[in-house]
């Protein structure tokens, strides 16, 4: 699926990659995050809600081989080459960037080991201390955390029900959060 690199297989990658990140950038930027949920409207919080929505997607992939093992590492790579871009419209120097990258790399690795392991054992308590350390580190108390954990284990939800056949050609949705938070396992 993704070996050829030029011709119409090139540009139908292109298009794959560019309708799922689409998708996840659309799902991580939904308003009630910020308004209700009281996610952070910061670059920081941005981050934070895009390495969850990439690690659910990624989730939705792991273990799976062929075609969806390449969407996947595609992907990944498209969501560092993003948060690359916009370091750099934040105007961090050439030289500054390499070290906020590690950084940031490290950052998002990290969460999505706490965060992989709480969806594992369906443990919606645990994903919600994790979101509140990670989105929230300001505040002792963030209520609002019950509310994305549930919304995250309703994505993992609905996207084990959709096809990797649908999500390797580029069609995949993820749930508006504003439909409530849904049973958290």
């Amino acid at each position: 699926m993704f070996q050829r690199l030029f011709g119409r297989e090139r540009r139908a990658n292109r298009a794959i990659t560019d309708a799922l990140y689409g998708q996840i950038v659309a799902a991580a930027r939904q308003e009630t995050f910020y308004s209700d949920w009281q996610v952070p409207d910061t670059p920081l919080g941005r981050f934070e809600m895009l390495s969850l929505v990439m690690l659910l997607f990624q989730h939705r992939l792991r273990g799976e081989g062929g075609p969806a093992r390449e969407v996947a590492q595609v992907l990944i790579d498209e969501f560092f080459t993003d948060v690359e871009h916009s370091l750099r419209e934040l105007g961090i120097s050439d030289p500054g960037v390499p070290k906020r990258m590690k950084r940031l790399a490290k950052m998002f690795y990290g969460r999505t080991a706490a965060y992989s392991d709480a969806l594992d054992q369906a443990d919606a308590g645990a994903l919600a201390a994790a979101l509140a350390r990670n989105v929230r580190p300001d505040t002792a108390e963030w209520a609002q955390a019950t509310d994305l954990a549930a919304y995250a284990f309703r994505v993992e939800k609905e996207l084990a029900a959709q096809p990797v056949a649908d999500i390797c050609a580029g069609r995949m949705a993820f749930p508006a959060a504003s439909q409530g938070g849904g049973d958290a396992a």
